[in-house]
């Protein structure tokens, strides 16, 4: 084989996965890597969750994206102008231009507060936050110190979101805290969301509002929020309804990232990329493939997806390369923690035609599915040390397959 180029776009979960396991598996007189980031720092998103709570700062969860791509891997920060398929070349806003062999769209989402009328206006970070960026997760955690009672909603504008569990992570890991305080009783708890249930799966979803109502959080369903006064404290649906609020914590409309907007063909009307969901080739080109959030899939954006999908990924481009038939292997998986408060967590475990099923993961004496539990919640606390170590890495992790695994669950009818 000539030696090829590879150019990554994004160097968050799934573009550090796949440029590390691909140069693991090319050697540098086979493939050249390129990733390119418009900044020079990794977030480990699920710890974001946690920063609000004081239970981790944005020191223990941001390193620089260099340090966690092999030797070898070229390493761009820079943004990204458009893509010039035909010509098969990245053009960058300082005006450089990366041909590639091969191009992976790892790019994630953008948040987009601005669509939501009034979102991003007065009361921004004063009684409106969000916690999906690690400015809003830090200036949230100051709010939650000074917060004494009152209407704390939390409310999702509308999905696709990055990992769909983390609102609801929120919720309980609030209602946690305020008990702690003392403060609990007097204040309200709701959860708005424009689902006609607590969460996309109706198993999950039924477990989940049986937590809700447990622990006295309001739910109330297909809530699509048009419009914020953060200086009435209101909260608006496009159907009438109106919520108040004294602390509102929004996850705020998601898209793609810009240039996939500028790049004629490359991107959806929300700007995510037209991606097979068997073996991650796009449909804009043959040599384009996507993964994790900038994909238009019908699976959960989390990181666990994305760290799936890279397997697969590394294998197709590989198999590209040689010209052979490509490996039809993402079945959707997910698999995520959900902190439930007071040291407890439940996992869930599907894929695109799977509810989550009760039982253990990955195999009959695994962690409990489906159920509060301890364990879980130290899992979910080990999975840090997992992700820097082994998941970014290209590791692979020994019992854990792309493929969701049958072994050690239960069926159960789909709840109507």
């Amino acid at each position: 084989m000539s030696r090829k180029q590879i150019v990554i776009l994004g160097g968050g979960t799934g573009g550090t996965m796949t440029a590390n396991r691909l140069r693991r598996r090319f050697g540098p007189d086979e493939a050249e890597i390129h990733v390119v980031d418009r900044d020079d720092r990794h977030v480990y998103q699920p710890g974001l969750l946690f920063v609000p709570f004081g239970l981790t700062s944005l020191d223990e969860i941001v390193r620089p994206r260099r340090r966690q791509l092999h030797d070898g891997v070229i390493f761009h920060e820079a943004e990204v102008a458009w893509v010039e398929l035909d010509r098969e070349e990245v053009v960058l806003l300082d005006g450089d231009v990366i041909p590639y062999d091969v191009l992976v769209v790892a790019s994630g989402v953008r948040l987009q507060p601005e669509e939501t009328e009034g979102l991003d206006g007065p009361g921004w970070n004063d009684r409106v936050f969000t916690f999906y960026t690690p400015e809003g997760a830090d200036a949230l955690r100051g709010a939650l110190e000074r917060f004494d009672g009152g209407r704390l909603v939390v409310n999702l504008v509308d999905m696709p979101i990055k990992c769909p569990v983390a609102p609801l992570e929120f919720v309980f890991l609030a209602d946690w805290t305020l008990r702690e305080r003392g403060i609990r009783a007097r204040t309200e708890l709701v959860y708005a969301t424009p689902l006609d249930g607590a969460f996309t799966k109706p198993v999950a979803s039924q477990h989940l509002a049986g937590l809700l109502a447990e622990k006295e959080i309001e739910l109330v369903t297909e809530f699509n929020a048009g419009e914020v006064d953060g200086v009435g404290g209101k909260l608006g649906s496009y159907d009438g309804r109106e919520l108040d609020f004294d602390l509102l914590v929004t996850v705020p409309l998601h898209g793609g990232s810009a240039y996939l907007e500028r790049t004629p063909g490359m991107a959806d009307s929300l700007g995510f990329v037209p991606t097979d969901k068997k073996t991650l080739q796009t449909t804009v080109k043959s040599n384009v493939f996507a993964l994790g959030d900038a994909t238009d899939l019908p699976t959960s954006k989390a990181g666990s997806v994305t760290h799936f999908e890279a397997e697969i990924l590394s294998e197709n481009i590989g198999r590209y390369f040689a010209g052979r038939e490509l490996e039809r292997g993402f079945d959707g998986h997910a698999n995520c923690f959900i902190e439930t408060g007071f040291h407890k967590a439940l996992l869930i475990d599907f894929n695109y035609e799977t509810e989550p099923l009760p039982g253990h993961f990955p195999s009959a004496f695994g962690l409990p599915l489906l159920r509060e539990s301890r364990l879980n919640h130290l899992g979910k606390l080990a999975f840090q040390w997992v992700y820097w170590h082994a998941l970014l890495p290209g590791r692979e992790l020994p019992g854990i397959g792309p493929a969701m695994p049958a072994r050690g669950k239960k069926t159960l009818p789909v709840p109507s």
